[in-house]
């Protein structure tokens, strides 16, 4: 007989079915952001979302912050009470998932393309996969201009890959604080270094993304389109109010655009309708 739960077709049939996955490793970047990386063996792509649930208390969408061979790594911000529950958890233990969900980021339509990526706070989290997907594929990709920006010193998250990505050739990263100025990061919003991007040596053959809160995706794109970028180079992200993952419930509806199927990646000519 089969051992492995997940292998019985009528599990795998019911999408919305959660399951329960072992927790490999706790990563504390804060006192309230940790990534749990648990083991899971099903396809996941930079930019999907898991649901994570745990029974009689509820669920919560969770972007997902990397992946490999039989894991995928979870960064969650201890905010409420299935978060508060999940950070209780130590390694060894299980946690319910269903998913992935959504769709990701378009990577077949960045090959060949400069890239431009802005994130601010925890939306470092949705895009440090296709970070690391470029990073290790860069025979298919132009360079890598990184902005990202946390608000002081203690905020910050990935420290190590942060240093990685320094090091990699085909990556340029700016790191700042939005109070301070901390060893080699730098003082002020994300927005401000947007001007400092090389547009014009682009040769018109890139892509911007950008993550992060209402705000910081506000303004960043009004920075972007100031420096002359259309409106259909530039790609988000958001988790506006998901609750199934399956657009059953409309909770993430907004108009006719259910966030969590249309989405959570959409181009800003869809996304600019869509922002609170």
């Amino acid at each position: 007989m089969e051992k492995n739960i997940i292998k019985d077709a009528s599990l795998e049939e019911n999408p919305v079915r959660p399951l329960a996955y072992e927790i490999l490793e706790i990563i504390k970047h804060t006192d309230i952001e940790w990534t749990f990386r648990i083991a899971f063996d099903k396809a996941v792509l930079p930019g999907q979302f898991l649901e994570l649930s745990l029974p009689r208390t509820g669920e919560a969408p969770i972007s997902v912050s990397g992946y490999g061979d039989g894991f995928c790594d979870l960064t969650i911000r201890n905010v409420g009470c299935v978060t508060k529950e999940i950070f209780e958890k130590k390694v060894g233990d299980s946690i319910f998932a269903r998913g992935p969900y959504g769709n990701g980021w378009p990577i077949e339509e960045y090959k060949g393309k400069n890239l431009v990526i802005v994130a601010g706070g925890t939306g470092l989290s949705p895009v440090r996969g296709l970070i690391e997907y470029v990073r290790n594929n860069k025979d298919e990709f132009g360079h890598l201009h990184l902005i990202a920006g946390f608000k002081n010193h203690d905020a910050v998250l990935f420290k190590d890959d942060l240093e990685l990505w320094k090091e990699a050739e085909n990556i340029t990263p700016v790191y700042a604080l939005d109070t301070e100025e901390y060893g080699d990061f730098k003082k002020g919003m994300v927005t401000e270094f947007i001007k400092d991007i090389p547009f014009n040596d682009f040769a018109d053959n890139y892509a911007c993304v950008m993550v992060g809160p209402p705000v910081m995706l506000r303004f960043t794109a009004l920075a972007f389109l100031k420096e002359g970028v259309p409106e259909e180079k530039i790609w988000t992200s958001f988790e506006r109010k998901m609750s199934c993952g399956v657009g059953k419930c409309g909770h993430c509806r907004i108009n006719s655009t259910y966030v969590c199927t249309d989405g959570p990646v959409f181009n800003y000519t869809k996304a600019k309708e869509l922002l609170d």
